[in-house]
């Protein structure tokens, strides 16, 4: 398994993922800015995620759903606020309805991505950051971090050129 630590801190709000990967920071950075490879990890191997919008820029739109096995869809937005290559991707994160529209209810998050290089090994921290206690408990209670470290665990086998199961 590629995750080597996950830190949920309540007093800032925040859940932290670390994955190390054995393949240098550029292959690692095609996982993100690839929106096929991105389908091929992002959500749980349960939930596999399909990118309808893909706008890899700062400002840029991106979205996306999640199918479960039972064939409903969960939807997804992102807004790329920075985009600094091969090293770090912020963006902001939220749920949507069937149209992509933003649930504002559900609230935003931000999402921080950064890639260091360990000597041709690469580790990926994913940070994000909720708007309050509630909207982070409720993520939690989704099985956001359980998650996150399934949709992470798949990353190997892209890296390593293996098809798509």
């Amino acid at each position: 398994m590629t995750v080597i630590s996950s830190t949920k801190n309540p007093e800032a709000l925040s859940l932290t993922i670390v994955a190390e990967f054995d393949a240098g920071v550029e292959r690692v950075w095609q996982i993100w800015e690839d929106p096929r490879q991105l389908e091929r990890w992002w959500g749980p191997p349960t939930w596999p995620a399909t990118f309808e919008e893909f706008d890899f820029r700062p400002g840029g739109k991106s979205t996306y759903y999640m199918t479960g096995p039972d064939g409903s869809r969960a939807r997804g937005w992102w807004r790329f606020t920075a985009i600094g290559a091969p090293g770090r991707l912020e963006l902001d994160d939220g749920f949507a309805d069937d149209f992509g529209n933003p649930v504002e209810d559900m609230g935003t998050a931000r999402m921080a991505a950064t890639l260091e290089d360990l000597g041709g090994r690469t580790r990926m921290t994913i940070a994000s950051t909720f708007e309050s206690e509630e909207q982070m408990q409720k993520m939690l209670d989704m099985g956001m971090e359980e998650g996150m470290g399934q949709a992470m665990g798949q990353i190997d086998a892209i890296l390593a050129g293996q098809p798509a199961a």
